[in-house]
């Protein structure tokens, strides 16, 4: 399976996720830098994501909206911090309203990705850090661990295909 840990530290107040691929780290990040493909895994499956705006330059903005199994749709915001191709990706991310705006009422995380070459393998560490531990205990309590590692669990398809 691709995802080898998840680990919730409520101390920390971190969430690490980490997977590991049998492709190289420039078509791992491909799956982050194309939003067409970025889609085909952002969210757990049987949810649908499209990338309404992808910027993944320092600075940049994406914006993205989720259909829902059950028929709602969810909306969620990027602002990239930092990216060094195909090393590393640093983002605060946060939930949004149907206008794409930031929700105020919702906890956001800062989220560095970091890709590690070996062999032609690669490791994935997604390492998101909350500002409280009532707001990671509040994600948590939504199931984005186990929603996160379901998304990730998609990526080897992706990347065999």
């Amino acid at each position: 399976m691709t995802v080898v840990s998840v680990d919730s530290d409520l101390e920390s107040l971190t969430l690490t996720i980490v997977a590991e691929f049998d492709a190289p780290a420039n078509r791992v990040w491909e799956l982050w830098s194309d939003p067409r493909r970025l889609e085909r895994w952002w969210g757990p499956p049987g949810c649908d994501a499209t990338f309404e705006h992808h910027d993944l330059s320092p600075g940049g903005q994406m914006r993205y909206r989720m259909a829902l199994p059950d028929g709602r749709t969810s909306r969620g915001w990027w602002r990239v911090t930092s990216a060094e191709p195909p090393r590393s990706l640093e983002f605060v991310d946060g939930w949004a309203g149907e206008d794409g705006r930031p929700l105020p009422d919702m906890p956001t995380t800062t989220a560095r990705v970091l890709l590690a070459e070996r062999d032609g393998r690669t490791r994935m560490e997604v390492r998101s850090t909350f500002g409280s531990s009532e707001q990671m205990q509040q994600v948590l309590d939504m199931g984005a661990a186990e929603a996160f590692a379901a998304a990730v669990g998609q990526m080897d398809a992706l990347l065999a295909g």
